[in-house]
């Protein structure tokens, strides 16, 4: 997931006790202007994500910025990256989840994490183009830390049901929450409802196995499947709207994140089913 300017804080609102957090960024701390101090960084891997290369992997070294990575706290969190002769820096969500506390093997320097994952949509003529025709050892510079605090999975805590919504290269920072333990506790039911285009551009289906095993239920969504095609049709928010029908709104947490539309779309949906609910539901 990438965005163009720093993220800035999330507005909260409040319709009839309904708590959205709007979608237009996933920091709710975040600085709105540009890092001080930058790091530079060798990239370990840049390869396609997706059967049609739309999305790319990219994978940051940063064994050698250990402060760096342990500004790395909660799944959510975006990094800045300065691209040489780019107009402007972009802010890529971190894909990979935050790091263990340090045990003193990895103080040691041995069998810690040292890398930051990303996924990135390869849009020509942008930095997210260079970046993807990076390749591995190239130096780039970033943020000397991490920006944003991230997702605020404490406001859902009491959720006896999570729904996730992700678009697009919005998975990637759902796949920082997933990895990072979210959905391996006492709740009842962790739903997440991917939404794209089609097979070729959907990304991480390699590790829908390993998020169903720690406890999230994957429901792929395409909007232009092929003939074959006999899972959910269609747009994300849709799915939503039929399943209101049939969760406990008071009882339900949701997620959000993705497309500008997909999200501003359930927020207006979801304040109109809450005027007669007591529903709680996160938006990030």
């Amino acid at each position: 997931m990438l965005l163009r300017s720093a993220p800035r804080r999330l507005h909260l609102l409040r319709p009839h006790h309904l708590r959205l957090l709007s979608a237009a960024a996933l920091a709710s701390a975040a600085p709105a202007q540009l890092p001080t101090e930058w790091a530079e960084a060798p990239l370990a891997c840049v390869r396609p994500a997706t059967a049609d290369a739309s999305l790319f992997h990219v994978s940051l070294d940063l064994s050698a910025h250990r402060r760096l990575l342990a500004s790395h706290a909660a799944a959510g969190q975006f990094l800045p990256f300065r691209l040489p002769t780019a107009p402007y820096p972009i802010f890529l969500a971190i894909a990979s989840p935050p790091p263990p506390p340090p045990t003193p093997e990895a103080l040691a320097g041995s069998g810690s994490v040292s890398c930051f994952d990303f996924l990135v949509k390869r849009l020509p003529g942008t930095p997210s183009a260079r970046l993807c025709d990076l390749r591995p050892g190239d130096l780039v510079h970033v943020g000397a830390s991490v920006v944003g605090s991230g997702f605020d999975v404490a406001r859902i805590a009491d959720a006896r049901d999570v729904l996730v919504f992700a678009t697009g290269s919005g998975i990637s920072p759902i796949r920082s929450l997933i990895e990072s333990g979210f959905a391996e506790n006492k709740r009842t039911g962790v739903s997440l409802f991917y939404g794209v285009r089609n097979l070729q551009r959907m990304a991480y289906q390699e590790r829908f196995d390993d998020w169903e095993s720690r406890g999230v239920k994957i429901v792929p969504v395409l909007s232009r499947p092929d003939g074959q095609w006999t899972g959910e049709r269609g747009y994300v928010q849709n799915v939503f709207s039929r399943m209101k029908n049939i969760v406990n709104p008071s009882s339900v947490g949701a997620i959000l994140c993705g497309h500008k539309q997909m999200t501003e779309t359930k927020m207006t949906r979801s304040a109109s089913f809450a005027a007669h609910t007591s529903c709680r539901k996160l938006y990030t």
